[in-house]
C-alpha cells in the first residue's frame, strides 16, 4: 500500500513567483533523509508569512516543497541510533522551510541531526506555541545568564514586545522573577503585555530615534531586543555597568551605528542569538528549560489560533497586512 498524505506545497506559479496549495501526495514525493515523522503541528512565523505569500526570498531551495519553519511530530522510523520508532520530535531552525522540507505536511523525512527530543511534561500543541519563537527568546535569556545577569539587578528590557520572540521573552523573564519593561508602539497591547508579566511598559518611540549621547544614564540591567537598528544603538547606550543586551532581530534596520565607549568604560556586552544553527546539546537545554519555566495556562493564553493546513494561507495574508498578536499553530496531523 502506498503512503498518500496530505502537504501545503509551494510551487512556481508561472511568471508570478511562487504560489501555494494544499496536495495530496505520496511517500515517494518527500526528500531522503533519515528520519520519518508523522507530523502533528506546525506553526506559523512571521517569517513562514512571507514564504507562503512570495513576499521576500525566503525559500532557497528547490521547489515544490513544503515551507514552516517548524515542526513536531512522531518518529515513524530512523536510521539514526538518536531516535527510535515512537519518540516525539522537534524541528526547527538548520534550514527547515527554507533550504529543505519544512513542517506543512502531514509525512516528513528530516535529517535526525535537525532533531531534538520533545521534553517530558511539554504536549506537542504547546511546543509549537513556543516554537522558533520562544526558542530564540530562551536562548536570549540563556545567555544574559552566562553574562551575570539574575532577577534583583534591576530592570529588564524588551523590545518587539507584541512580537511572537518578544512576546515569549516576556513571558519567560517575568516567570523567572525578573523586571520587564516591555516595550511596544501598540497602545491596545497594554493589557496583553501586563498578563505576560511586564511590571511596566513603554513606548517605542523612546528608543527609535538613536541616543543623544554615546553614553546616557544606566537604564537596564538587562536587554533583549528583537528590532535593531537605532532600537539597539539606545539600549547600548542605556544598559548599566557589565549589562548585557541579547539581539536576534532588525525590525528596525539591519545597520548598528555606535561607538566603543558603552563597552571600554562600562564594560557592557552585545550578545548575538543565532537559533538556526545552534548546536543540539544547547538546543536540548533550551527545551528543557522552556518545558520546566513556561506554565501552560501561560502558554495557552499565546496562543491566538489553530488552524488547518488549508487556513494558512489566509493568516499569513492577515499576518503581513495587518499583523497578528500571539503564537498560531497549524494542526497537521489528521
Amino acid at each position: 500500500m502506498t503512503d498518500t498524505f496530505e502537504a501545503y506545497i509551494l510551487d512556481h506559479d508561472g511568471d508570478n513567483g511562487l504560489a501555494g496549495s494544499v496536495q495530496t501526495l505520496t511517500a515517494d514525493a518527500l526528500p531522503d533523509e533519515d528520519t520519518r515523522i508523522r507530523v502533528l503541528y506546525s506553526s506559523v512565523n512571521y517569517k513562514d508569512a512571507l514564504a507562503v505569500r512570495d513576499a521576500a526570498p525566503i525559500i532557497r531551495g528547490e521547489v515544490p516543497m513544503s515551507p514552516g519553519i517548524d515542526l513536531v511530530g512522531r518518529v515513524e522510523r530512523s536510521d539514526s541510533d538518536r531516535f527510535r520508532t515512537g519518540d516525539l520530535v522537534i524541528g526547527t531552525g538548520w534550514g527547515l522551510g527554507e533550504n529543505v522540507w519544512g513542517g506543512y505536511t502531514q509525512l516528513a523525512k528530516v535529517d535526525s541531526s535537525k532533531l531534538v527530543p520533545l521534553p517530558d511534561g511539554l504536549s506537542a500543541k504547546h511546543a509549537m506555541a513556543i516554537g522558533t519563537a520562544g526558542f530564540t527568546a530562551m536562548l536570549s535569556v540563556m545567555a544574559l545568564e552566562e553574562h551575570d545577569a539574575r532577577p534583583d539587578g534591576g530592570e529588564f528590557l524588551v523590545t518587539g514586545a507584541t512580537g511572537g520572540a518578544g512576546s515569549m521573552a516576556t513571558a519567560i523573564l517575568a516567570s523567572m522573577d525578573f523586571d520587564v519593561v516591555a516595550s511596544t508602539g501598540s497602545d491596545d497591547a497594554h493589557a496583553y503585555l501586563k498578563d505576560l508579566g511586564a511590571s511596566r511598559i513603554i513606548d517605542r518611540g523612546e528608543l527609535s530615534e538613536g541616543p543623544e549621547r554615546p553614553m546616557e544614564s544606566g537604564r537596564w540591567a538587562g536587554a533583549i531586543d528583537a528590532v535593531g537598528g537605532k532600537t539597539l544603538a539606545t539600549i547600548i547606550a542605556q544598559l548599566k555597568r557589565h549589562a548585557s543586551v541579547a539581539s536576534f532581530g532588525n525590525a528596525g534596520g539591519h545597520e548598528l551605528h555606535t561607538t566603543v565607549f558603552p563597552f571600554i568604560l562600562r564594560g557592557v556586552n552585545l550578545l548575538g542569538i543565532d537559533s538556526n544553527t545552534c548546536p543540539n546539546a544547547r538546543r536540548i537545554v533550551a527545551w528543557e528549560r522552556l518545558a520546566g519555566i513556561l506554565a501552560s495556562e501561560t502558554i495557552e493564553s499565546m496562543i491566538h489560533s489553530v488552524v488547518p493546513l488549508e487556513g494558512i494561507d489566509d493568516v499569513a495574508r492577515q499576518m503581513l497586512q495587518s499583523g497578528v498578536r500571539g503564537r498560531v499553530i497549524v494542526r497537521v496531523g489528521s
